[in-house]
């Protein structure tokens, strides 16, 4: 069932399936609190723009629209004018058609056109889908502000539970990843730790404090939860002592993830926008088994001789699809700091990602599976604030923003590398989407909040002009955040 499921995920219905059910899942956060709130929800819509589907059940219609770039869940309010174009119209009264006869015609005053009634229309309904006005109690601005704000958070909070949800049936479904290699493909020492310096790629890592190591996950739990301040990480070369102070300090996360683990020579994935790997035609699934004639089996082997060669052209022999192919790729020269020291050195890039290295997983139990799903969710959050704090501080380009096409091309290429790939990727846009609409911009959650906490800390409402200049501002801001991320889709290599 499974691999059936896979197929049909394969290219373009994978960004559907990932896109549909986070926005879901959002909207329905929204439309349960509102109803457990007792605010008149005449709308559930997955898209903007004109129904593809719709549907009436109560006192909701259920819509498919044609934009599938977000959703909405329709709340009466006595102040929604300045939105309503995008949500499907304003709940005011609905004009009320008198009918009289034998034949229920209508009587329209002479010289009059027949209203036009909307989609459901409902005389004993309310608006907008009959004439009956919404009661005061069961408008959106008619409640205290802590349910307002519990429906404002409902959406991010749900997206959240499906983060936990989704991470949770990964770990119980194909277990615990761990990283079975010893062997060190590159070092990093942090500025805490210039000790580790004295280590290499190809160095073996042999215990912590005396305790053996079996894979990788027992160096980094040994290096983080010992009780001692000073680790001793010890290689089949040397034995190094590092101070890192008390558990749960910055220094032992620093140490944890100086070292990577060694990998294959394969190219999994590439740099956005143009880069020498690109020039020199390499792709995604290329693995490299030769450098300037010499066989390389490692990633730090190619690794290295890249670093060493800024601006001078290197020989490739690749493997693609059971195709040996010579490419020769002239490494860009970009200047980064020596481990471990306060100096700089020139080095070549090529432009590709350090791969994964092989994983293998362990069954977990339940409580384990929710346990990790729950802690990789948040770890996922504190990445993603980390990106944007980074964005706005100009520590990042704005140019690794990405958009729609940017989340086709990911979902795609992750549904072919398997389903657990997939559901990892659509619990991490989940993710991205909660963080997203708790930015203060109107129109956001985020915005939405902070407009609700302010006017009442006022004690009154924003003027429906006051509210109008605001959502127009949203809507800017959100439509240069979109054109800019795809600008960066079209215009990236």
């Amino acid at each position: 069932m499974l691999e059936q499921l896979m197929e049909i995920l394969r290219g373009p219905a994978a960004i559907v399936f990932v896109l549909a059910i986070v926005i879901f899942v959002h909207e329905l956060g929204h439309f349960l609190a509102a109803k457990w709130a007792g605010v008149y929800a005449p709308r559930f819509s997955i898209g903007f723009g004109p129904a593809l589907w719709s549907r009436k059940w109560g006192e909701t219609e259920y819509v498919l629209a044609a934009i599938p770039l977000g959703g909405y869940v329709r709340m009466a309010s006595r102040e929604d004018e300045p939105v309503a174009f995008l949500e499907g119209g304003s709940e005011k009264e609905v004009h009320q058609v008198e009918f009289t006869g034998a034949n229920d015609s209508q009587v329209l005053p002479e010289g009059t056109a027949a209203p036009k009634l909307p989609r459901h229309y409902d005389p004993n309904a309310m608006a907008p889908f009959g004439p009956k006005p919404v009661p005061e109690e069961r408008l959106f601005e008619s409640k205290p502000l802590y349910k307002r704000l519990v429906i404002l958070l409902a959406g991010v909070f749900f997206n959240f539970l499906l983060a936990v949800v989704v991470f949770s049936l990964v770990y119980g479904v194909w277990g615990s990843p761990y990283v079975s290699t010893l062997v060190i493909g590159e070092v990093r020492p942090p500025a805490e730790a210039p000790q580790l310096a004295q280590f290499t790629s190809g160095d073996s890592l042999v215990a912590v404090n005396g305790s053996s190591l079996e894979n990788w996950r027992d160096f980094t739990r040994a290096v983080l939860e010992t009780d001692s301040p000073t680790v001793h990480i010890r290689t089949n070369r040397n034995e190094v002592a590092v101070p890192v102070g008390a558990v749960g300090s910055p220094t032992r996360t620093a140490v944890a993830g100086s070292f990577l683990p060694r990998s294959p020579a394969v190219i999994t994935s590439m740099l956005a926008g143009p880069s020498p790997a690109k020039e020199a035609g390499l792709e995604a699934g290329d693995s490299v088994v030769a450098v300037n004639d010499e066989p390389v089996e490692a990633w730090h082997e190619l690794v290295d001789v890249v670093a060493a060669s800024p601006g001078e052209p290197v020989r490739l022999d690749v493997i693609r699809r059971d195709e040996r192919l010579n490419l020769t790729v002239t490494p860009n020269s970009e200047t980064e700091a020596v481990p471990g020291t306060d100096s700089m050195r020139t080095v070549g890039k090529i432009g590709v990602y350090y791969p994964l290295p092989p994983l293998e997983y362990e069954r977990v139990p339940i409580t384990t599976a929710v346990s990790n799903g729950f802690r990789e969710s948040i770890g996922f959050i504190g990445l993603i604030l980390g990106v944007l704090r980074d964005l706005f501080t100009g520590q990042a380009s704005p140019r690794e923003l990405g958009g729609v096409v940017a989340i086709a091309s990911q979902s795609a290429e992750a549904a072919r590398s398997g389903m657990q790939t997939l559901f990892r990727f659509l619990a991490v846009i989940s993710l991205n989407l909660a963080v997203f609409n708790l930015l203060p911009i109107p129109i956001l959650d985020g915005g939405q909040i902070a407009l609700n906490v302010v006017e009442s800390v006022r004690g009154k409402s924003f003027s429906e002009r006051t509210r109008a200049y605001l959502a127009y501002v949203g809507l800017s801001v959100i439509g240069l955040i979109f054109a800019l991320a795809m600008f960066n889709d079209l215009t990236r290599g």
